[in-house]
């Protein structure tokens, strides 16, 4: 079988992929009188489908993965070569690259020093969860085993990370769940109400905010919460970032407690929000820091699990122990294109400037959405970190009511008709589907940011008026 892609044999891989592929978060009834789409080629901020139409895409491969654009040769050629020379070994072994990356990021991150290396981010915070489980079982007799997660957060596909889901619409279907998982509330400011802390702002609602985990923590009982995990700024939640003094509040809860505290970057990480790590804007220090998609921008699969050394020795300290080690394996973690291409990702991250990039097109972004707001009622709030920003779309400003998730999906595809693509919550929190998600590469240029904002002022006028 010929598996190379001609331009003549386009209607072959359409009707192939028709047939015999399962996309992800798609119904897929319509491809029984529509053509899937099919992207074909991408080169810096934009990528092609199989009409030949050109998109700008504003998300970076549609989850917030392709940080450093398309079509790096650079990155290609690095991952053909470690191939030829040595393309897997299992992880129970070391390899070259895989020193070399561990070793030039955990520079970018004071305070932790190991990386156990794993292929998604749904397990990447997986093994954060055995870890704490197993600590548990050292150290407290298994009776500190429970995990905190927020509302309106999100850690992967898998029953385990559905577990600690903060989105009821991913988790619709999929229980029942992992016992020892419990919610704390969200730190939206915007929605404050919700938690009748409608007459905080700012620090004080912050710290309001994060008093309410410590109200769960008192509530399950201290002595039964082994951990913490949270996304730095949340995202497919709505694109929260915390308020001030949040973040001091919940470093200084987890002290208190001692509960270990677990930061989810598999968004936010190597670059997004114009740090190497969100969690590096508020002085924090987790124990556990999560990675995956922006890594190696996608040029091959590869995630990340970092911790102080502090939690690494936990698991040597009685090595006649047959069962004192961390007992586990990710198989693709032995993979060495992964680390290969991310010890490039960040070669061209530092070497182009692209963090600073990053925060001078994030003003710019937020600047020219918030123009928007001025514009358009609809738009209730603007909010976002770097290039990772959000706007929630209203029915009525005063109330904050959410505009019918049908709307905002009809913005996306008013964007899209003109060639620029972006994204909305989606089957997330049931609704509050109605924020509108934008993520471009780190290499976005100013024409970038107002081609995509543009596209967005059109579309919102097409659609409310």
């Amino acid at each position: 079988m010929d598996s190379t892609l001609h331009g003549n044999d386009i209607e072959k891989i359409v009707s192939a992929d028709r047939a015999h592929v399962w996309h992800h978060l798609t119904q897929h009834k319509p491809f029984e009188t529509g053509a899937p789409r099919i992207i074909t080629e991408g080169r810096g901020m934009r990528v092609w489908d199989q009409n030949g139409k050109e998109y700008l895409d504003a998300v970076s491969g549609g989850v917030w993965t392709v940080n450093v654009g398309y079509g790096r040769e650079r990155i290609a050629d690095a991952v053909r070569d470690q191939l030829v020379q040595l393309n897997y070994f299992a992880g129970a072994a070391g390899s070259i690259p895989g020193a070399l990356f561990a070793e030039k990021l955990l520079t970018k991150m004071p305070g932790m020093s190991r990386m156990y290396y794993c292929n998604s981010g749904s397990e990447a915070n997986e093994k954060a969860f055995k870890m704490v489980r197993q600590i548990a079982h050292k150290k407290y007799g298994g009776t500190k085993h429970k995990i905190l997660y927020r509302a309106r957060d999100y850690h992967g596909t898998t029953i385990g990370c559905l577990s600690a889901g903060g989105q009821q619409e991913r988790n619709a279907q999929y229980g029942p769940f992992a016992p020892g998982f419990v919610e704390v509330p969200h730190c939206l400011e915007y929605h404050k109400e919700d938690q009748d802390l409608g007459h905080l702002s700012g620090a004080d609602y912050g710290r309001a905010a994060a008093d309410a985990i410590e109200a769960v923590i008192l509530r399950e009982g201290p002595e039964t919460v082994g951990a913490l995990c949270l996304e730095p700024v949340t995202a497919g939640g709505g694109v929260i970032v915390p308020p001030e003094g949040y973040w001091a509040r919940v470093q200084e809860i987890c002290r208190k407690y001692d509960i270990l505290l677990h930061i989810d970057e598999v968004v936010c990480g190597v670059g997004r929000t114009g740090t190497w790590f969100g969690y590096q804007h508020y002085g924090i220090e987790p124990d556990f820091v999560t990675m995956a998609k922006g890594v190696a921008s996608g040029y091959a699969a590869i995630a990340c699990l970092v911790t102080t050394e502090e939690v690494f020795d936990m698991f040597k300290a009685q090595p006649d122990d047959p069962l004192d080690y961390f007992r586990d394996i990710s198989t693709f973690g032995g993979c060495t294109a992964g680390p290969t291409a991310a010890l490039v990702n960040m070669d061209i991250i530092e070497e182009e400037g692209l963090l600073d990039n990053t925060t001078a097109m994030g003003a710019r972004l937020m600047g020219n959405l918030s123009a928007l707001a001025e514009k358009h009622e609809v738009i209730g709030d603007v909010r976002g970190a770097g290039l990772f920003c959000g706007a929630e779309l209203v029915s009525d400003r005063t109330a904050k009511t959410p505009v019918d998730e049908k709307l905002a999906a009809k913005v996306v595809a008013e964007c899209g008709a003109q060639g620029v693509i972006i994204g909305a919550t989606n089957r997330s929190v049931p609704g509050y589907n109605n924020t509108l998600c934008f993520s471009p590469a780190l290499i976005a240029t100013e024409q970038d940011i107002d081609a995509i904002t543009g596209a967005v002022d059109a579309a919102l006028t097409r659609v409310f008026g």
